[in-house]
């Protein structure tokens, strides 16, 4: 299989229809996007079973592929952000960059069809995930930045002898996880239209005011005057990807342990901060770090909820945060596994409004972009998307997804990424990136083994 090669078919580009007035100005990034200008892109997608039809009847995938392309132009005219590229205005005298998305001056989100000679079975039953499926995604490797020359968004319809892959490369300055499910739902439910929808019509309408604190904005200076003073590229070094499933029985009964001990009855540790617990411990088990070798683990954190008043869950845009709970491996491996899952969720219960408040106050004294390398310790545990996320909703008329699958995008030692699982009824997915000395570790944990119902 590793000789299988994904095939170009063809390509354009797609514009909104039609391109709404306020897209005719410049769309100024807040300090939340352009923190992220140097790490890649979002690259999500699901897995189909083909349709089957008689031999006499029109080709399916070129049928779903003309009615995607009319889809996504209509979905467009919503998110139009997406069909732009950056543009940087510079100051020279000041030292500053000024980042924003042009809308006019743009050929639209790129559509790429191709295909490969592989089945449903040879991506979802091998035990590491095949790198091949990195080949389903657009903008492999490129940075936030690069969106100047590069579509900020790409959708990438890959042809399997069984099945169809439909999978999205989103420019992460443009959108979060939160954004990116978002569009995925708007595209499906405006292809599931018979007649598509008009565009005041969806359910969801996006609202693309950006956020800028009190007395800044709409225009954000970041204190640099050139490139590589700010864009650093990273290169994930060998890595295993495995997806691990937790049934519903599992996470409750992970939950309840890590409740079971705490004595302040009044907190709730939920099923997604114990299983983060879970993993910190495994991976600094496998890693055989110094007992006081500080350890981390982060969590990607939606800020919408935090403000006061809330944003709206419908805000398009880059809102998130990550919020680190530490440890020393040793203290982290001779304590119990309910101390581990309280230490995640006191770093969630401390990210409160004030937290932010003093969050935004750094970025707007000291404005900085994040590198993806340097960000994370060799220790750390890096909790990124969300099982929350409507990801199994996504039909395109080929009914439920078989899997979702994930890119070579913002992948490194210890990165983990949460999906539902794709029965109903509460269960997870994770997929586990780690080098392969430390998975074949980890997979054999016994730790690991009993949170997954596997062991004995």
């Amino acid at each position: 299989m590793s000789s299988k090669t994904v095939e170009l078919v063809s390509e354009c580009f797609i514009k909104p229809s039609p391109l709404p007035e306020m897209a005719k100005q410049p769309f100024h990034l807040a300090p939340f996007d352009l923190a992220l200008l140097s790490v890649n892109y979002i690259q999500k997608g699901l897995l189909f079973k083909k349709i089957v039809v008689a031999n006499d009847q029109e080709n399916p995938v070129e049928a779903l592929v003309q009615k995607l392309k009319q889809s996504l132009s209509a979905t467009l005219a919503h998110f139009y952000p997406l069909a732009g590229r950056l543009a940087t205005k510079r100051e020279e005298s000041l030292h500053s960059h000024v980042v924003f998305i042009d809308c006019v001056n743009s050929p639209g989100a790129r559509f790429v069809q191709s295909k490969v000679d592989l089945t449903i079975s040879d991506i979802v039953s091998p035990t590491y995930v095949p790198s091949v499926v990195h080949s389903f995604f657009d903008h492999d490797r490129a940075v936030v930045y690069d969106g100047h020359t590069m579509s900020l968004l790409t959708v990438q319809v890959t042809e399997l002898k069984d099945g169809v892959f439909i999978g999205c490369s989103m420019n992460h300055s443009v959108a979060d996880g939160t954004s990116y499910w978002h569009f995925f739902n708007t595209l499906s439910e405006v292809f599931m239209e018979e007649n598509g929808k008009e565009v005041s019509e969806i359910s969801r309408p996006p609202i693309h005011d950006r956020w800028f604190p009190d007395g800044y904005g709409p225009v954000f200076n970041l204190p640099y005057t050139h490139t590589d003073q700010f864009i650093k590229r990273h290169e994930a070094p060998e890595l295993k990807e495995r997806i691990f499933h937790f049934s519903a029985a599992a996470l409750a009964r992970i939950k309840a342990k890590a409740n079971a001990k705490c004595s302040n009855k009044s907190i709730t540790i939920s099923s997604l901060q114990a299983l983060s617990g879970l993993m910190w411990r495994c991976m600094t088990r496998v890693r055989g770090l110094p007992r006081d070798q500080i350890t981390s683990c982060y969590l990607a954190m939606n800020n919408r909820p935090k403000f006061h008043p809330p944003l709206s869950q419908n805000c398009f845009g880059c809102c998130i945060q990550l919020v680190r709970a530490t440890a020393a491996a040793g203290n982290l491996l001779s304590e119990d596994f309910e101390w581990a899952a309280l230490q995640v969720h006191n770093a969630v219960a401390e990210h409160d409004e004030k937290a932010l408040s003093k969050f935004i106050a750094d970025v707007l004294q000291t404005p900085s972009v994040i590198h993806l390398g340097p960000a994370f310790d060799s220790g750390s545990v890096m909790m990124g998307s969300s099982p929350r996320f409507d990801m199994y909703g996504n039909e395109f008329g080929l009914g439920k997804a078989v899997a979702v699958l994930s890119g070579y995008a913002n992948k490194f030692d210890g990165k983990v990424t949460s999906y539902p699982g794709p029965e109903d009824g509460g269960s997870m997915d994770l997929e586990i990136c780690l080098p392969p000395k430390f998975m074949t570790a980890f997979e054999c944990d016994e730790e690991l083994l009993d949170g997954l119902n596997l062991s004995g």
